[in-house]
């Protein structure tokens, strides 16, 4: 969907056929007069908006253009776009759509497009002029321009750079051209409180050296910095703030000396989002999507290595704070004494006396408010002190967080490059990046990709796994949540499905395999039974480096298991299958960054020619008749939107499947069963992480954690019942006996105890 505003107006095209209704002063002599008419009134405003609905919907009044055969977009009235794929000007049109509007879906025949006053603005950003948009249209629409869209497109890009966002020592300054747009925002409630009076510079105008234009300016207060950029949104005052680096013409800052190896060769849609960050020979700030596996490390190296300035990169774990700093070293000419890293168990300096280099670190270092060491507190100081010339920020969609967007405010920076494969959050957080980092430079086409060989070609397949009756019967009865995902996730079925799974793909193919379980109780039972190593968020970072290490490279270490904390910026390019046991729920973000995890393009090994055959596959194992149908159905709807398909397996094992895979017998799966339900809650539930995406080390250090008794004395979460014969059975369990009503009926010794 188009990047629009969660609770708050958006301005996408909207019609109004209701009628002017004139409020009187008073509304409580209105209520009165009207009395029961209210409810008519009602029904006659939802009536209008029906119709409006309707009238937009309606596309029979268009008119065809003589040689609409050889036009391949569709332009509706209310803001969406269409495009043929089949169309011969299918490159250059979606080149133009992915520049101007939001990707909706793209299946394989039409794509759906989406304008919303984001998309028009960041077109604007990268140098599209609003006649040029119009102009494009025009050629590529199989019918006449809607009048709606060419207003909507005009009002859109029409204020875009009157406003700019400056950073000159260490100070934020607003500045514009226009002395009635810079009278405007002195007069905002929101803009005048952030405004720093004392060193005002707008009593008088400044002369640009270059442009030999009057320039009005004034300081904010840095904390404010957010609140500003999101009043200057096109749902507010609707001025988007420009922001630029000149960094070829920064004389403040000291330059740093790294350059592009010559094997680091960008592809070519690396080069095309490259080319719209540094447009003008200025560096824009702005958001780069490309898929996993696709190379988003060497577009942020190139960016730094362009911009030539102190950089500060941001990653979501220690894990990928070390590949951070590999891929520098890999594609640029920085010397070790010009990069470190900064985390829980790595406070490395610059070494000698360096004046400009990398940082590579977390978001929980920095945003961390509590105490820290004195190495730690001294590092941080310095990293708040400096003025960076670009801001790298990995995963992207993790900044709306509301620890993680603390960062944008607690470091100083001329440029901000966010970078993601999955721009969506499903707390619709993720429009927060158009005032936190900027608009939307590139989104690249995975199916585009993979038809290109950039990245793997996938096989995605949904694995039914029914329920056995003992397994079911005691999920119809649970009511605690916990235990009741519990026992889908721990359906014997799907267990067995899994160990022939992996089976299949180690002796049959030499795969290498990754299984994916956010319910803790089940990644261990299952890596333990199968006797493969597991990380999860408690595996130090020395032991999740060396399982990382031996699969990368062993041939004995086929499979891993891993938790949540393998969602995100983990790099396993040898990986090639992913069995997902477990998820969050319906989270769409979490089901396309697990599939990144083997998008890496592979190499064809020796007897498999075949042109169409996939090189990767992604199953997902679902317990059918279980609330995990309804999720894995939601959690699809991304991969679907970038043209991926599911097929659905229902006979995995294979029915002659015997006592070979483990659970064969009623009586090994009752065991199971047992294991799960006398399990504490909190050794069956999901594993609890700090803050969305992070290792969480930090924070654990510092704050106190909830348990149980039973968990404290070594009893693992395990919890006492007793079986009863037939009086009040809970579920075929029976806890402890309630107390009888009549006191008079209890022991003498136990009479005192309720009372």
């Amino acid at each position: 969907m188009g990047i629009g505003e969660k609770d708050r107006p958006n301005k996408k095209i909207k019609f109004s056929i209701r009628p002017a209704i004139i409020e009187p002063e008073d509304e409580e002599e209105e209520e009165e007069e009207n009395g029961d008419n209210d409810s008519d009134s009602e029904l006659l405003i939802h009536d209008s908006e029906n119709k409006g609905v309707e009238l937009m919907r309606d596309f029979t009044k268009l008119e065809l253009k003589p040689d609409h055969g050889n036009r391949p977009l569709w332009v509706c009235s209310d803001g969406r776009v269409f495009l043929e794929t089949y169309s011969p000007l299918y490159k250059q049109a979606s080149d133009f759509l992915i520049a101007i509007a939001e990707p909706v879906s793209r299946p394989q025949l039409i794509h759906e497009f989406n304008l919303t006053p984001h998309s028009l603005y960041a077109a604007v950003s990268v140098g599209l002029h609003t006649h040029t948009i119009i102009s494009v249209f025009n050629k590529l629409s199989k019918t006449k321009l809607p009048e709606e869209v060419v207003d909507f497109i005009q009002a859109s890009t029409s204020n875009y750079g009157k406003v700019k966002l400056v950073l000159k020592q260490n100070r934020y300054l607003i500045e514009s051209p226009c002395i009635e747009v810079w009278e405007k925002l002195l007069k905002d409630d929101v803009i005048s409180r952030a405004r720093i009076t004392s060193s005002d510079l707008g009593l008088l105008p400044e002369l640009m050296s270059e442009e030999k234009e009057a320039r009005f300016s004034f300081e904010i207060d840095p904390a404010q910095v957010e609140s500003v950029k999101q009043r200057c949104l096109p749902n507010a005052l609707n001025y988007p703030m420009l922001e630029e680096y000149d960094f070829e013409n920064d004389t403040v800052n000291p330059d740093l000396d790294m350059e592009l190896k010559v094997n680091a060769q960008p592809r070519p849609y690396q080069e095309k989002s490259l080319s719209k960050m540094f447009g003008n020979g200025r560096a824009r700030s702005g958001i780069i999507v490309l898929p996993c596996g696709a190379g988003k490390s060497l577009v942020g190296v190139s960016a730094a290595t362009r911009i030539k300035k102190s950089c500060l990169c941001l990653a979501t774990n220690a894990v990928s704070v070390d590949q951070w700093a590999y891929q520098f070293r890999l594609w640029s000419t920085i010397r070790d004494e010009q990069i470190c890293r900064f985390t829980c168990d790595s406070k490395e300096q610059f070494r000698g006396d360096i004046a400009a280099g990398v940082v590579v670190t977390t978001y929980n270092m920095i945003a961390f408010g509590g105490k820290r060491s004195e190495e730690s507190e001294k590092l941080i100081e310095e990293i708040r002190n400096r003025e960076w010339g670009l801001l790298l920020l990995d995963e992207v969609h993790v900044v709306p967080a509301q620890m993680f967007r603390k960062v944008i405010s607690l470091t100083k920076s001329h440029c901000k490059l966010g970078l993601t494969a999955t721009l969506v959050r499903e707390d619709e957080r993720i429009t927060d990046l158009n005032f936190l980092i900027g608009p939307k430079l590139y989104e690249a086409n995975w199916s585009d990709l993979a038809k290109g060989g950039f990245i793997a070609n996938v096989q995605c397949a949904e694995v039914w796994c029914p329920m056995t009756k003992e397994f079911f019967a005691e999920y119809l009865k649970q009511e605690n949540q916990r235990k009741r995902q519990a026992l889908y996730v721990m359906n014997p079925n799907k267990f067995r499905a899994c160990e022939f799974l992996i089976r299949f793909h180690e002796q049959q193919r030499a795969d290498k395999i990754i299984v994916f379980s956010d319910n803790l109780f089940a990644l261990m039972e299952y890596a333990m039974k199968l006797r493969k190593p597991m990380i999860y968020g408690g595996t130090s970072h020395a032991e999740r480096m060396k399982i990382l290490e031996a699969f990368r490279t062993s041939p004995e270490v086929n499979t891993i298991f891993l938790s949540k904390v393998g969602d995100n910026s983990i790099d396993i390019p040898e990986a090639n299958v992913i069995i997902q046991i477990s998820s969050h729920a319906g989270s769409r973000r979490q089901e396309a960054q697990r599939l990144g995890r083997i998008l890496r393009a592979k190499g064809r090994p020796l007897g498999r020619s075949a042109i169409e055959e996939h090189d990767a596959f992604f199953y997902s194992l679902v317990s059918t008749d279980t609330q995990e149908m309804y999720y894995s159905t939601k959690r699809q709807q991304f991969l679907i939107d970038q043209g991926y398909s599911f097929k659905v397996i229902t006979s995995l094992p294979p029915p002659d499947s015997g006592p070979e895979l483990s659970y064969y017998h009623v009586e090994e799966q009752l065991g199971l069963l047992g294991k799960v339900l006398s399990a504490g809650e909190d050794m069956v539930g999901l594993e609890e992480i700090e803050e969305e995406d992070t290792d969480g080390k930090a924070l654990r250090r510092a704050n106190r954690s909830v348990g149980s008794m039973s968990t404290y004395s070594g009893a693992r979460g395990m919890i006492y019942m007793e079986y009863n014969g037939g009086q009040k059975k809970h579920g075929g369990f029976v806890q402890t006996k309630s107390k009888p009503k009549d006191l008079s009926k209890r022991h003498f010794l136990f009479k005192k105890r309720y009372v």
